[in-house]
């Protein structure tokens, strides 16, 4: 109450220097106006039409008097506003849309206190009713024998509700779980960092309430029990009266996301015999490539182009499949060693120009003067760099060039971008472009794609201390950029080594709680 009472007094103050105001103004605009009647007119004329002037000067005075009216009317009853649509919206038949705040110039402070106590009474209110009813009805009943693992949680984000349903699905008895923090119960991995732990830090940060749901989470829970699958949704509402200010509902998916990952496992194995027999191929499209250009027969020149356009964009795919395969498993290791970026990037784009020549794309490299060695792993930098670049050839359209550059970045890392100017990418979906299998529906009829790509670069880019994000504007192109670090930052990690390379390992899942962080 004190504080309502602070933001009274301070509202009082401030009516008053605004009617203080506003009659000043009122006051200096019929002074200004007597003054320049009496002072400007000649004497003659003013002697012949002293009634005009007067009538003039009662008009003036009226229409200065209405507009002050309006405007402190407005602005004084503004707060009594707000405070009616806060009360209307939350009766049972408002159908009014709640008050924006933050747009009151006066008595803001103490608005915005008595809709939020409005609104914990009417919570208060609610619950009571409800309470009274059966309270063993609306928590027990309801919450016991929903088809799905629920989990309510404290400021703390302890747990304290569990449902019948959470307890058989994880393998722990509910009253277990009573009173343990939520990340030490549910070791949850996520594909990418949207995890739920970073979600709910912002939501306490900057909402009131906040929703939010996951694909494809993955658990660990007991030794005896399978790894589960899953999607997950969570509610946030910070006023909630009883405390229970987090909500967390898992939709089962194991069998149907296993099955998949389970594909990747069998692709990977089915094109592993591939790669001897694809390394074959090549050899020979190479040998009867210089065959043939001795001969100067344009249109075999040409069928040999194109099969050797192919036969690099299947290795691709090979190696795709398999290092997904790796990163899930955990069992991709990059070694990383001192590299010329500039040397890197041109021999990555040399090596796919083919293609993009047979789709008459040409690709435009800018390197960066002075560009420092950087610390990265070759073979997998390239993959990087070629699914980029197989992205911005296949999404290109009709446009015919696209632009890599390598330069540093404010942040002291090294940038490079890859920009095409063809479809562009739909808002709604940017923020799953670096999920497994993900491909946007519009276009995946046409457009030929694993899903994986993007997913992989994201990994190998991690597992070098990089980022890596995507700008893009439909019709326009898109822009993907990724940092590498130069070599010179790992030499302290390096000389606690015994040799001259780091090796660090590519994992797909991000763990959820920084106690559980690889």
């Amino acid at each position: 109450m004190a504080k309502s009472s602070d933001y009274l007094s301070r509202a009082k103050r401030q009516y008053l220097l605004r009617l203080l105001f506003a009659l000043l103004v009122v006051n200096i605009i019929l002074i200004a106006t007597w003054y320049l009647v009496t002072t400007k007119v000649h004497a003659h004329i003013l002697s012949n039409i002293k009634l005009e002037h007067a009538l003039i000067l009662i008009i003036l005075a009226i229409l200065s008097s209405l507009i002050g009216a309006l405007l402190l009317t407005r602005s004084l009853l503004s707060p009594l506003r707000a405070l009616w649509q806060q009360i209307v919206n939350l009766a049972p038949s408002g159908n009014t849309s709640p008050p924006n705040i933050d747009t009151l110039k006066v008595g803001r402070e103490l608005v915005a206190d008595l809709a939020s106590q409005v609104m914990q009474l009417a919570s208060a209110t609610s619950d009571k009713l409800s309470s009274t009813q059966s309270p063993i009805l609306s928590r027990d009943f309801i919450a016991n024998n929903l088809p799905l693992p629920l989990f309510i949680l404290d400021p703390q984000e302890t747990i304290v509700f569990v449902n019948n349903k959470a307890g058989d699905y994880i393998g722990i008895k509910p009253e277990e779980m009573i009173g343990k923090n939520f990340y030490m119960v549910l070791d949850m991995s996520f594909p990418s960092d949207s995890t739920f732990e970073a979600w709910l830090k912002k939501a306490k940060e900057s909402s009131a309430t906040s929703s939010m749901s996951w694909e494809r989470v993955r658990m660990n829970v007991l030794d005896n029990h399978p790894t589960l699958l899953f999607d997950l949704a969570a509610y946030y509402n910070k006023d909630n009266p009883e405390h229970y200010e987090t909500m967390a509902v898992l939709f089962d998916h194991t069998k149907q996301y296993s099955q998949d990952d389970q594909a990747v496992s069998f692709v990977a194995l089915s094109v592993h015999e591939l790669r001897t027999p694809l390394t074959l191929l090549r050899g020979y499209i190479e040998a009867l490539e210089d065959e043939i250009n001795s001969t100067g027969n344009d249109e075999l020149k040409d069928f040999m182009q194109k099969m050797s356009a192919t036969g690099q964009q299947l290795t691709a795919f090979v190696n795709n499949i398999l290092n997904v395969a790796r990163v899930d498993n955990d069992q991709l290791s990059l070694k990383l060693q001192e590299e010329n970026w500039g040397d890197i990037v041109n021999s990555a784009v040399s090596a796919i120009s083919l293609r993009a020549k047979v789709r008459g794309i040409n690709i435009e490299t800018t390197i960066a003067e002075g560009l420092p060695s950087v610390g990265v792993d070759r073979l997998s930098i390239y993959e990087v760099i070629n699914n980029l670049l197989d992205n911005a050839i296949k999404y290109s359209s009709n446009g015919k060039v696209i632009k890599v550059d390598a330069h540093m970045s404010k942040e002291g890392l090294v940038e490079t971008t890859v920009q095409d100017f063809g479809l562009g990418i739909n808002p709604s979906i940017m923020p799953n472009l670096f999920t497994k299998f993900y491909r946007d529906h519009r276009n995946r009829a046409q457009i030929g794609g694993t899903g994986l790509g993007l997913y992989l670069s994201k990994a190998i880019i991690t597992a070098h201390g990089g980022n890596i994000w995507v700008r893009s504007e439909l019709g326009k192109g898109s822009t993907f950029s990724f940092t590498v670090i130069p070599y010179s930052q790992l030499a302290a990690e390096m000389k606690n080594s015994d040799n001259k390379e780091i090796t660090r390992g590519a994992h797909g899942w991000i763990k959820n709680h920084s106690l559980y962080r690889r």
